[in-house]
């Protein structure tokens, strides 16, 4: 049984994104034995560790006070202390301070143990119906409207799915911002994930811009998740003149081949136009 025999050392506590009942025993149990828990606000850890029938001391840990405080945990942890950090929602060190204090307690050689659970960004993307095998945590967008525009032009060639943070009363712009520069791609929206007033809202850009825009009040936690570009249509005019070239001095499948590696397009594709292009040649 976990309890006095757990090693010291900062445990990374992910905690429930709405639902309190979503938190794993594993998190309870680092709850229950740490020495001290550094929460991102103490009032809402607090409500969480009285749902569950926890008490231990609390100091916060947040965007604020990390510079200050971080000093004294790392002293603490270097004592020997067993200290849990755990944020509002989700998991620790996803658009918080989090990421330096395990930076800097690795650097000295102290023990960093993973406590793993509800995360918004895999929820959303559980939801959204796109792609899930490769994607991209954006976290918030920039609130003024060049750096934005910015930030989502970086983002526009990624071969990926895209998912961003943001606050109920910038959606409407965000999302028009992504329909412009990102093109009107597939995407959701998902508010208030687990709680009781969930909502996925699923459609393309435009319309979700549209949606959200006619709302007088939009309220809670969002996430957005955006689909990865459209694939585009191999371009085959250069292929066609290096085809050419190339088999007036190699059998037409090797020729094919080297065409296709050298520009990276599929090489049966390169065989049937290799083939079309030697028949348009005979029958001249």
């Amino acid at each position: 049984m976990p309890g006095e025999q757990e090693p010291p050392g900062l445990y990374v506590v992910a905690s429930p994104i709405g639902n309190a009942r979503d938190i794993t025993l594993r998190a309870l149990d680092a709850l229950k034995f740490c020495d001290l828990i550094a929460a991102e606000d103490t009032r809402v850890t607090a409500k969480l560790l009285a749902i569950h029938g926890v008490s231990k001391p609390l100091i916060a840990y947040n965007d604020h006070n990390a510079a200050r405080e971080r000093p004294k945990l790392l002293r603490r942890l270097r004592e020997g202390v067993r200290i849990v950090l755990i944020s509002d929602a989700g998991t620790p060190l996803i658009s918080d301070p989090g990421y330096k204090v395990v930076r800097e307690a690795l650097q000295e050689g102290i023990a960093v143990h993973a406590i793993p659970g509800a995360s918004a960004v895999l929820a959303a993307l559980t939801l959204a119906g796109l792609p899930t095998d490769r994607f991209l945590f954006a976290g918030f967008l920039p609130s003024k409207g060049g750096e934005r525009r910015t930030t989502l032009e970086e983002l526009r060639a990624i071969p990926a799915t895209l998912v961003f943070f943001e606050s109920p009363h910038r959606i409407a712009e965000s999302l028009a911002a992504m329909h412009e520069i990102l093109g009107n791609r597939s995407a959701a929206v998902a508010r208030e994930l687990t709680k009781l007033h969930e909502e996925i809202c699923r459609g393309d850009l435009r319309s979700l811009a549209d949606e959200f825009a006619r709302r007088e009040q939009v309220k809670g936690e969002i996430t957005i998740v955006v689909g990865p570009p459209a694939k585009a249509a191999p371009d085959f005019r250069r292929a066609d003149a290096l085809l050419s070239d190339a088999m007036a001095h190699m059998p037409l499948s090797a020729a094919a081949d080297l065409v296709a590696r050298a520009l990276d397009l599929p090489k049966r594709a390169l065989y049937e136009r290799a083939l079309a292009l030697k028949d348009r040649d005979e029958d001249r």
